[in-house]
């Protein structure tokens, strides 16, 4: 497999950022994890400009402070994924959403590319202190629950989401620094660096 890294978000990645997202419509496959890319697709350097903001946001009941990724695949600097990580949970992201929101881009699936990415997301949770990671997804997401087991979720409750997505979700954690220690062998020979 491929050497793959997380990159912020930059100009020079605009037009793949974009194809990104079309990529999604084409396959019309749900969009999760690109910090609100989907919606600022004629205005990407306002993008850039929410990402910064949402880096540095004070956290409250309505908003936390985010880190948005794209997961980067070296030998043709192609974006493969994006990852949200929310470095703090207020109440309501407790309940649903939780830590961390990602995505694959509907050709590079199955290829265990998503397992990197929830990684190296793991890793920048870790540089920021973060012990535990709360993810959630619909039962019937049978890849993203795999992805999520496999770097070690447990899964805490499933229930009936009346409110949100209409569908059984199920909650797990992550114990950070298990899942890094038990992963490392596996992914660190496949991963470049995390920018920061």
């Amino acid at each position: 497999m491929e050497i793959l890294k997380l990159v912020k978000p930059t100009k020079e990645y605009e037009k793949k950022a974009i194809e990104y997202i079309q990529e999604f419509y084409e396959y019309n496959s749900k969009i999760n994890g690109v910090g609100g890319l989907d919606r600022y697709l004629n205005d990407y350097d306002g993008w850039l400009y929410k990402l910064e903001n949402d880096r540095n946001r004070i956290p409250n009941e309505e908003k936390v402070p985010t880190e948005t990724y794209f997961l980067i695949r070296s030998v043709d600097n192609k974006i493969i994924g994006m990852i949200n990580i929310r470095l703090s949970l207020n109440e309501r992201l407790r309940k649903f959403g939780g830590n961390i929101g990602y995505s694959i881009r509907p050709t590079e699936r199955r290829k265990g590319y998503n397992k990197i990415n929830l990684y190296l997301a793991l890793v920048v949770c870790k540089k920021h202190g973060i012990k535990e990671v709360l993810m959630d997804c619909d039962k019937d997401n049978l890849g993203s629950a795999k992805t999520i087991q496999a770097l070690g979720g447990v899964m805490i409750r499933e229930y009936y989401d009346n409110e949100n997505v209409k569908c059984i979700v199920q909650d797990y954690k992550i114990d950070v620094d298990k899942s890094i220690k038990d992963n490392k062998n596996k992914y660190n020979e496949l991963i470049g660096d995390v920018e920061r």
